[in-house]
């Protein structure tokens, strides 16, 4: 993870010749609660690598694998190193444009028609060699900033790449814990079911012992063995699922999804304490809404961009060199030349395509601010929906744990029972079944309760306050 960061440092100190504003976040139209609205969280700051907080060292082993070998990563990368290309290609328009030329030619002339003693009807020729070297510069007058302009909108596309690359790192390290999460609860189902059809097998085993024994009818019998049947089926589908999230999870680590991963062998409980903030410290921590935001900065600079080119340009063009042409080699001589010249290009007619494009920087740029309106209207009600389902989910687990206390407790009674000859083998198979369902569901409710407080840390916005420094590029300046 760390060659990451610094990768992102890097690019986006060295993107262009300009500056561009600091990120902002935008006042939205609707107001803001002073807290969170579904529950009481502390104000605390969230770790860098959270996923340490389930105190797994598996776990945070498989997170650094993936932060550092993912191929998605690998391309958001790529992309961002694209987006500093084109900041650097932006602002180069800052600087004049300096380029140094030679030319050579050589010439052969024949000279026909003239009579010339002594030449036995040969024809005269010469050979010239002519040799230029020049070096022009030109540079447009940025008068009205709006190669400036210009460049503030790439350097803000550049951020927003940024932006993306950190959100599709705190998606993976999401992802990464989630998988690990299903593979531990999938662990579980499979050691349940072993355990559930071991339980069948012995309860198949007195039924058929008191068939033989003329005790209880064949229906009783049949019964048992279709519902060791059913545990069987249901174990082979947990051992497949099994299979599959834990090749999903070596895919993840950008490994060859061989199922030879080591895996965990049950859930993680979850964190006691719950990292929280106020709902308007959001908007500077979602890389969703960074990003968003950085649209609207490059849209705004592209919109003054737009109304710039309704204005004058003035480009200054000067070339120095030397040529020398091999004719003239007997006389000695100062071959140095040199041009300088300015130009003025006023727009004047273009059939309204100018004022056009006015009108689509204007639309892009409040499609832009609707969409960051848009992002941070829902951003801020995943919070609230995280924190509500942390609450409802500890109570359910708690009703969960309950079902399986009492389902497990009724088994053994109508076990008891049908052995006295009080109840049907009916009723057995019935609280056999319950229990089993009450404790699949339990494990299942577990997870649900590991994946929202992994979702809590994703919606805030998660860790890497590393890469915090690289976002305020308002004091950047590029020194190239």
């Amino acid at each position: 993870m760390g060659k990451w960061t610094v990768g992102i440092g890097l690019l986006i100190i060295t993107a262009g010749c300009a500056s561009t504003p600091p990120i902002q976040p935008l006042r939205l139209a609707t107001a803001l609660p002073a807290t969170w609205m579904a529950a009481d969280v502390p104000v605390g700051q969230i770790d860098s690598e959270w996923w340490n907080d389930f105190e797994d060292p598996g776990l945070s082993i498989v997170v650094a694998s993936a932060l550092e070998r993912n191929y998605d990563l690998q391309a958001a990368a790529a992309r961002l190193e694209q987006a500093a290309a084109d900041a650097r290609i932006a602002s180069a328009n800052l600087q004049p444009t300096v380029q140094a030329s030679y030319a050579g030619s050589r010439r052969k002339q024949n000279f026909v028609g003239f009579p010339i003693p002594g030449s036995e009807g040969r024809v005269l020729s010469t050979i010239s060699t002519n040799q230029g070297v020049s070096l022009d510069v030109s540079w447009e007058l940025d008068l009205w900033s709006r190669v400036q302009a210009n460049t503030q909108g790439a350097l803000a596309d550049l951020q927003r790449s940024a932006a993306d690359l950190r959100g599709a790192q705190l998606s993976l390290a999401g992802q990464t814990v989630k998988a690990w999460f299903a593979i531990a609860e999938s662990q579980q189902q499979v050691d349940l079911s072993e355990q559930t059809v071991k339980s069948f097998r012995e309860s198949a085993g007195i039924v058929r012992e008191r068939f033989e024994a003329g005790i209880r009818p064949a229906l009783d019998l049949r019964l048992a063995l279709l519902n060791l049947s059913n545990a069987e089926a249901v174990l082979q589908q947990r051992h497949q699922q099994l299979d599959a999230t834990t090749r999903q999870l070596e895919v993840l680590l950008g490994e060859y999804a061989d199922g030879t991963i080591g895996t965990p062998a049950a859930l993680q409980t979850v964190p006691p304490a719950i990292p929280g903030g106020l709902p308007a410290e959001l908007v500077a921590r979602r890389p969703d809404l960074l990003a968003a935001e950085r649209q609207v900065a490059a849209a705004a600079a592209r919109l003054r961009v737009a109304h710039k080119d309704l204005l004058p340009r003035i480009t200054l063009t000067a070339a120095t060199g030397a040529a020398t042409d091999s004719l003239t080699n007997l006389i000695n001589g100062d071959f140095t030349v040199w041009s300088i010249f300015g130009q003025l290009v006023a727009p004047i007619w273009q059939g309204g395509r100018l004022r056009a494009q006015v009108s689509r920087a204007e639309a892009r740029a409040a499609e832009a601010l609707a969409i960051y309106a848009n992002t941070a209207l829902r951003a801020y009600a995943e919070v609230e929906t995280t924190l509500a389902a942390e609450a409802l989910l500890e109570k359910q687990e708690g009703h969960r744990a309950t079902s399986v206390e009492q389902a497990r407790a009724a088994e053994r009674l109508a076990n008891e029972r049908y052995l006295a000859g009080l109840e049907t083998y009916i009723t057995v198979l019935d609280s056999q079944r319950s229990a089993m369902q009450a404790e699949v569901d339990l494990i299942a409710t577990r997870r649900l309760r590991l994946e929202n407080r992994v979702d809590f840390y994703l919606v805030l916005g998660g860790g890497f306050d590393q890469l915090e420094a690289p976002f305020d590029l308002g004091r950047i300046e590029n020194e190239n």
